[in-house]
């Protein structure tokens, strides 16, 4: 069974695509940023968009009946590859006991203020 999983933002549908989609066990969240959705605010501090994309991947997996804990594929994308460190701490809080499969990419993003974008792919899993 096939679910889209949908944050609000203007982006989505304006380009036509899902914050994430549920296909089975398998939840598939589309790289997100750190924009703020709710308010349509992005901070400038890659630290604190990298804190505000993790917020919001974590509420499309609890949408989808997902946790942070069911992730199994992460991939970042920042336009400053100078930039990565100051995401770590954040990025270990989330994921040092999950250390699920990741990959570090050097790339543009579609607007400027854009920092980082990470896309998640995860299986939910029983819970006991």
């Amino acid at each position: 069974m096939r679910r889209l999983i949908s944050s609000g933002s203007s982006f989505e549908a304006e380009i036509g695509y899902s914050r994430a989609v549920v296909d089975g066990d398998w939840v598939f969240v589309s790289g997100t940023t750190g924009f703020d959705y709710a308010a349509m605010t992005i901070v400038e501090d890659v630290a604190g968009q990298c804190e505000q994309a993790l917020r919001n991947i974590e509420a499309a997996l609890a949408e989808a009946g997902a946790a942070m804990a069911d992730i199994v594929r992460l991939r970042y994308y920042l336009p400053d590859a100078d930039d990565f460190p100051a995401c770590w701490p954040a990025l270990r809080r989330a994921f040092g006991e999950i250390r699920p499969a990741a990959t570090m990419l050097v790339t543009g993003l579609a607007d400027p203020r854009m920092r980082i974008e990470i896309e998640a792919t995860a299986r939910i899993r029983p819970r006991t």
